[in-house]
């Protein structure tokens, strides 16, 4: 039997790359040989907890964002070639339930996840071929296309927002996630407030367009500074949250001036709970929405904003790494001695 390369996840902090076998694909699957995988916020908390509860159980292949070429293909797939350049999204949802049903497919109830990005190969499920595998265009390098399942994200949570050219928007937390905010931001017109740690994010903020940026180090009174710099210093007119914590929803939904929206994109741990000002939402008329995921839409949305050249990737893709030294890379990740957006693993 042939075997591959592999990271396991097997609990928090402990992930081993092994030899694994490689799978002949099933019906409707393909296998994709990897030329590149990325590393994901999600995936570092993931490494840290050792679990995640929809999308990951050990011990369990890793990693999400990933691209490469079609190496096998199996019985009744149609349209697509051995040796063709690939990216696939990490789920795809069913189509029958009520939310799909809905047009909500980021909410379906049996919404299929695939894991294993950091591995020589991958095995694609039926249901991902069939909606969320898309072809690379020649002039985008594996790397850059394998951005597109987190800029899918940040696509499908601006569709809740209806930003206008001028008006400003607080974007708090400036990682990947928090910085394809900034981007995408940006691009409809807007002026960005970015609030972040490390002078590294700050600069690469700046460099992605942001119009102000503020140093979570200087402490609470950086919030009093952002607001008084909006429209007579009433708050943005929208927030985007994208940390994770309790504290940034708070702080999020008191930056918004009154009749203004938050989008709370960052997942808190399940159990959480935060102070809300029943006040300010009722007579301040403040909207609070939130995203999660993605959808079929929002990832072609994300590969056409990539083929386009409209974000600069190089300021995303900044470490690279080969499997073998994943662990590693995850560690220093985690305990915060390397900071890179994005670190691209290659197998080879």
């Amino acid at each position: 039997m042939n075997t591959m390369q592999a990271a396991v996840l097997y609990g928090p902090e402990d992930v081993r790359i092994e030899e694994m076998p490689i799978e002949e694909p099933g019906e409707g699957e393909v296998r994709v040989r990897i030329y590149a995988a990325l590393t994901c916020g999600t995936d570092v908390k993931v490494y840290r907890r050792g679990y995640h509860a929809r999308m990951i159980r050990p011990p369990a292949l890793f990693g999400h964002e990933f691209a490469g070429v079609i190496e096998a293909i199996g019985p009744n797939v149609q349209g697509w070639q051995v040796g063709q350049r690939v990216v696939a999204a990490n789920s795809a949802p069913c189509g029958r339930c009520l939310f799909c049903r809905r047009r909500q497919p980021e909410l379906c109830r049996d919404l299929l996840f695939l894991n294993g990005a950091y591995a020589e190969t991958i095995l694609v499920p039926a249901r991902i071929v069939a909606t969320n595998l898309l072809p690379i265009p020649p002039h985008l390098d594996f790397s850059e296309a394998a951005l597109v399942e987190p800029l899918a994200c940040v696509v499908h949570g601006l569709e809740r927002l209806f930003i206008r050219p001028g008006e400003s928007v607080a974007v708090l937390g400036l990682g990947p996630i928090g910085l394809l905010f900034v981007r995408l931001c940006v691009l409809a017109g807007a002026r960005v407030l970015a609030v972040g740690r490390r002078e590294g994010r700050l600069a690469l903020a700046k460099a992605l367009g942001a119009d102000k940026v503020f140093d979570l180090q200087a402490g609470e009174e950086v919030f009093q500074h952002l607001k008084s710099l909006t429209e007579e210093g009433l708050g943005a007119d929208w927030v985007i949250e994208a940390v994770g914590t309790p504290q940034a929803w708070e702080n999020a939904i008191a930056l918004a001036r009154p009749g203004g929206t938050v989008c709370l994109f960052g997942g808190c741990p399940a159990g959480s709970s935060i102070a809300l000002d029943t006040h300010r939402i009722h007579y301040e008329e403040v909207t609070l929405t939130s995203a999660f995921h993605h959808t079929p839409s929002a990832v072609r949305q994300a590969l056409a904003l990539l083929s386009e050249g409209k974000i600069p990737t190089n300021l995303f893709l900044q470490h690279w790494a080969k499997l073998s030294q994943l662990p590693d890379v995850l560690a220093r990740l985690a305990n915060g001695t390397l900071d890179a957006v994005k670190v691209v693993v290659t197998p080879a």
